[in-house]
């Protein structure tokens, strides 16, 4: 969310583009869906400007809140999950190579984000079926209205499948993206709260550009062991 329109149509443009080059970087299948966020979170900004231009009301209100509360606490620990390599290493017969194996300990682990997030997003999927949400402009900030059922512990859920995900991750680039991500958030909710300005797009900008260095330092997928011949000895 940004503070107006234009606003929101230029971020939505420029983290569109940051996402397009960091799935273009992509070198490895599991990464894909975290490499695809900063795509996502350019279109919702993009779904936002509609909202603007509309007033609040439309089908692009619904569509905001679609992205927003079902759908990223959904994704970002499913991308988590995919992404998740452990560099075990395990000697081969006759190698000199090792091969990189996934950590059973560590994608267990990152099933109960997985799954906070999946209760959360159904939660909320269910409320926006059979609720209606509006959105009203408020100086330089949008106010969006849900019915949500327990509101303080679906947030609690939604900020473990989200920002908790991060902080769980073996990759340290991943995990400082939680921390700035659960701190970033926390300014922007109080900035956005106050009605003084919504800040929401330049949190969702520096995010896109940290995914984008994580893809674009991460290694190709793990060799195939090759075999090393060595002479016979006369």
């Amino acid at each position: 969310m940004c503070w107006s329109a234009t606003a929101d149509l230029w971020a939505g443009l420029g983290i569109g583009a940051v996402g397009v080059v960091s799935l273009a970087s992509v070198r490895r299948p599991g990464d894909a869906p975290l490499a695809a966020l900063p795509l996502l979170l350019g279109a919702h900004q993009l779904v936002e400007a509609a909202v603007w231009h509309a007033g609040g009301t439309g089908p692009a209100t619904l569509a905001w809140a679609v992205i927003a509360l079902p759908l990223l606490p959904l994704w970002v620990p499913f991308g988590v999950l995919t992404a998740a390599r452990s560099r075990r290493s395990v000697p081969l017969a006759a190698t000199r190579s090792r091969l990189l194996v996934p950590s059973a300990a560590d994608r267990s682990r990152l099933l109960v984000p997985l799954a906070v997030g999946l209760a959360t997003a159904s939660v909320l999927a269910y409320r926006l079926a059979t609720r209606p949400v509006s959105a009203e402009i408020r100086g330089h900030t949008l106010g969006y209205t849900a019915d949500l059922p327990y509101a303080p512990l679906v947030l609690a859920g939604y900020l473990l499948a989200t920002v908790g995900a991060l902080l769980l991750a073996r990759d340290r680039l991943l995990r400082i993206l939680g921390l700035v991500t659960g701190a970033g958030a926390a300014v922007c909710a109080l900035l956005w709260r106050t009605e003084f300005v919504s800040t929401w797009c330049a949190l969702a900008a520096v995010a896109s550009l940290l995914l984008l260095v994580w893809v674009r330092r991460r290694p190709r997928s793990d060799p195939s062991p090759t075999v090393t011949r060595r002479p016979l000895s006369s």
